[in-house]
């Protein structure tokens, strides 16, 4: 027989008849950048009911253990959004922005021809559904693009490679290699990596397909992520980048991790529009 404690948790699980959705605190595993399960960049979504203290969202994100967990909670018809790693906040995600439209929508917390409104640490952001690509939400970002940087001692080592071009925004080290095949061989020295002070360093290269304009990997051993599978926020680095090397506002683009996702991005003035698709795999019930 199950203890009286564990018999307590069980039915707190079930909830009672009637409750309303917005009563529960809920938490959702979403792979976003992608429509396949397992696939594409993995985030928690806690939507919560009001804030809760920063070190008690830090905890849950080093529990969950994904690269990115996001919290939100409404405010005027809004949500305050923000987004954890497993050992520390974050100013910009695309993948947990990405996944939290997802989560509202899905859950029904939002219409599906509403667009939605997000507070963070990087201004208002806005995500709706995509009426240019299709099946895919859109997010609004800051473009941030990179300048032209003297790599850091060690930077080029830890890589193991011979940069075209390295640059530098607020967040990230942009490093552009020469080929797929070079990027897609990269195995980092990530002790070393983590010694860069930045956020992460993003690797790209120029497509040889002709159905994808560019590749990247993103490194961030420095924000406890070795390797992150798919990076929006950096796609607001790699887009303005790839839209003047190839003089192209629209762009297809793929992160070649190990689990690998698709990211369409366009460029309007000093914003980026991002475009994927993500797929709910598990939620549950924060006690």
């Amino acid at each position: 027989m199950a203890p009286k404690s564990a018999l307590s948790l069980i039915k707190s699980w079930r909830g009672k008849r009637g409750t309303p959705v917005d009563s529960v605190e809920t938490i959702h595993h979403v792979d976003a950048f992608t429509d396949v399960p397992f696939h594409g960049n993995p985030a928690a979504v806690c939507v919560l009911r009001h804030p809760r203290a920063s070190q008690w969202m830090q905890e849950v994100a080093a529990e969950m253990n994904l690269s990115e967990t996001a919290f939100l909670w409404p405010q005027a018809g809004s949500y305050i959004l923000r987004w954890y790693t497993p050992a520390l906040e974050v100013d910009l995600c695309g993948h947990a922005t990405l996944a939290a439209a997802h989560v509202l929508w899905q859950g029904g917390w939002a219409a599906l021809e509403e667009e939605i409104t997000f507070h963070t640490r990087s201004g208002i952001l806005t995500a709706q559904q995509s009426e240019m690509w299709e099946e895919c939400i859109e997010l609004d970002f800051p473009s941030e693009p990179a300048e032209e940087a003297e790599a850091p001692k060690g930077l080029a080592k830890a890589l193991g490679v011979k940069p075209v071009f390295v640059g530098k925004n607020r967040m990230d080290y942009l490093v552009e290699v020469e080929s797929p095949q070079i990027l897609c061989d990269v195995n980092p020295d990530y002790a070393a990596l983590a010694g860069i002070e930045s956020r992460g360093v993003i690797l790209t290269a120029c497509s040889d397909q002709k159905d994808c304009d560019f590749v990247s990997r993103f490194f961030a051993p420095q924000s406890g992520i070795p390797e992150d599978p798919v990076t929006g926020s950096a796609h607001c680095c790699l887009a303005p980048y790839w839209s003047g090397k190839l003089s192209k506002p629209e762009l297809f683009a793929y992160q070649a991790s190990a689990r690998g996702g698709w990211v369409r991005a366009r460029m309007e003035e000093d914003r980026v529009i991002l475009g994927g698709q993500a797929v709910t795999v598990m939620r549950g019930t924060l006690l």
